[in-house]
Order: C-alpha cells, then structure tokens, then sequence
C-alpha cells in the first residue's frame, strides 16, 4: 500500500483528519503508524511537536519521538542544519524503522507546505519521496482560502505529487452555504476531488480560556476554576459605554479584550454571556469588576501588553488535541464516519 500525506496550513485540521483516518483505518483492520518529517515548536521551549505526542500515545507506537518526528524546524532552521543529503537520508532512515510492519504510514505536514523547502522537505518533494498520495485540507475564513487551495492543488501538480482530494473542515456557520454552493463548485469544475466538507464544531475546535491563557501569561484575577471554558470569538472593547451592551449580547461563548481603565465595558461585558475578559495595559481594574466577574465565575485575566500585541498572540492559538481527550477522539473518527469518502482513500492507498 501506499502512505497518505497530509497537508495542510495551520490550523486548518491536519491533526484531527489524520487521527480519524488511523483509528478509522485501523478499524477496518489495518496496521497504520504515523510520522511527520518536519515538525514545530510547542512554543513553550521545549523541542517537541504536539502531533506526534498525540499519535505517540493514541496509537501506541514503540519509537521515540525523535523518530516520530526526526525534525522540528523553526522560522530560523537554516542557522542548525546545512546539509540537504544528510536531512533526507536522516527522514528516511526514521521513515524505514516506523514502516516496517505496518501496512500504511500517515504522514503528518509541517505547518505550511512549503516548510524547508531549501532542503527539499516540503510538502510535494516529500510525498514524492515517501510514495505518498497527498490529501488537501482546507482552513476556509474568506474567498482568499478557495485561492489558496487552488495554488496549493495547481503547485502539487506541477511537481508530480498531485493532490488526490480537498476537505473542507471546520467551516463557520456563516460560511456553510457558500462552501457549498460557490467555493465547492468551483474546485470541481478546476477538476480538483473534494472528498468531504465537515461543519463547524466550537465544543472541540474553538480554544479555551486556559489556552489563551498560557500564551498570554499575565494575572488571573478571579475565575481560575472556569479555565476550561471554550472561547468562541473574540471581542474588542472599544466601542462606548452607551453602545456596549447591545453589542456585546450578539456573540455567545466570547473572549472581551478591553483596557483595564475601562471599567463600563468590563461590566456590560460580564452582563452577557462571557467565557473570558482579559483586560489589557497593566492597569488593575476597578473592584466592582473583580467583585462582578468573581460572582458570576467568569476569568478575569491581567495582561501587560497593549491590546494589539494581545490580540496578535490570540490569534496564534488554537485547540489542540490531547491524547486524555477522549470525546475529541471519538468526535474525529465520527467526522470521518460521517462526513468524509474515507473508503475512497483507502481505495486510492491500495
């Protein structure tokens, strides 16, 4: 059989796709392992790579991580590694000791396609070399991401490891109907396969208190048994006082950024169903809001950055999966049960 290579941008659920297929492929009675090439940072200092904890755990593999994932690279790899024969020899031997006994490998991408392509590890160069059919999942927040995965598609194409199908995953609520009657559509028509569409799902993909919490460091001031609350959207408070409420009430399960000066936003916010208020600039908030936010058992986060910065390091997070995370588990081999042509991909493997 042939191995399946995941690509994908961040974010976009590589991780999820990849999980469902392995329990699900093993379901169907099929010894599948899991490797990624190219991995990243956690962002807490250490070099290890969150997917291959997970899969290390959920499909119980013997090889360390360091062969699970032989390498992490960062924004800065070049300054570390210089010798291009040397990482792809490195990649297969660790491919060749995961291998062997299995039927099929997936293969986790790095955070974009194109990562360490100086070396010739990014996405096409590696599916060729693995023998690896590519799978395509699509992060869809506006018309740039269909552009995207056109170029992605045309580009794997054109290095000889064409794509075999897309999946849509996560789609917003508000961007259902226009995936399905526009953006689907038209990849078909470009002759691209799509291979499923899965909805939108806050309860396990959207991020939580905690998350953005530890990314942002900062004082939790009250609310700190409430972390586990997910974060549906982001809000900005900097609208007036007299606006505020009516505003704010639009949006359920939200994160309210606003200054800790600005106690009549903080207020009108706890009025309304808020998961989190960080309060940004370093200026402790009036008591009534620690006392409100306290009674209504919402966290109450102090941050020292302005809001900008706050809102840029927001923006990087996102849920991860982790291997304790037993209904995240199911929800991804349900995912695929439900929505994606899962046998066709095995077709195209064998």
């Amino acid at each position: 059989m042939k191995n399946l290579y995941i690509l994908g941008t961040p974010n976009s659920g590589k991780t999820s796709i990849g999980l469902g297929l392995a329990l699900k492929f093993r379901q169907a009675g099929y010894k599948v392992a899991y490797f990624k090439p190219v991995g990243s940072y956690t962002g807490s200092g250490f070099r290890l790579d969150e997917d291959a904890l997970l899969m290390k755990e959920v499909l119980q593999m013997e090889q360390p991580l360091e062969t699970i994932v032989p390498y992490i690279a960062g924004p800065s790899y070049l300054s570390s590694h210089s010798n291009p024969c040397a990482s792809i020899n490195k990649i297969r031997q660790a491919y060749d000791s995961i291998a062997g006994g299995n039927d099929l490998v997936i293969i986790g991408g790095a955070s974009f396609p194109h990562v360490m392509g100086c070396f010739g590890l990014d996405a096409a160069s590696l599916a060729l070399e693995l023998q690896a059919v590519p799978l395509y999942i699509i992060r869809i927040d506006n018309d740039y991401s269909l552009d995207q995965a056109i170029f992605i598609n045309n580009y794997m194409s054109c290095k000889g490891a064409p794509v075999y199908g897309n999946i849509f995953y996560n789609v917003p609520r508000s961007l259902l109907a226009k995936t399905e009657g526009i953006y689907r559509p038209l990849l078909q028509e470009l002759g691209q396969r799509i291979l499923g569409l899965i909805p939108g799902m806050p309860d396990i993909t959207s991020p939580t208190v905690k998350e953005y919490y530890d990314v942002l460091g900062g004082e939790a001031l009250t609310g700190e048994e409430k972390m586990d609350r997910i974060v549906e959207d982001i809000v900005i408070g900097a609208m007036t006082a007299e606006s505020a409420l009516g505003y704010l009430r639009r949006g359920a399960n939200k994160g309210v950024i606003t200054g800790g000066d600005r106690a009549e936003i903080a207020l009108a916010a706890l009025e309304t169903n808020t998961s989190a208020l960080i309060l940004t600039g370093g200026l402790y908030p009036d008591v009534k809001v620690i006392a409100r936010a306290e009674e209504k058992g919402v966290p109450l986060i102090l941050v020292h950055y302005d809001t900008y910065t706050t809102i840029e390091k927001m923006s990087a997070v996102s849920r991860k999966i982790t291997a304790g995370d037993e209904k995240a588990i199911k929800t991804a081999v349900d995912n695929i049960d439900k929505y994606i042509e899962w046998q066709n991909i095995l077709n195209a493997l064998q």
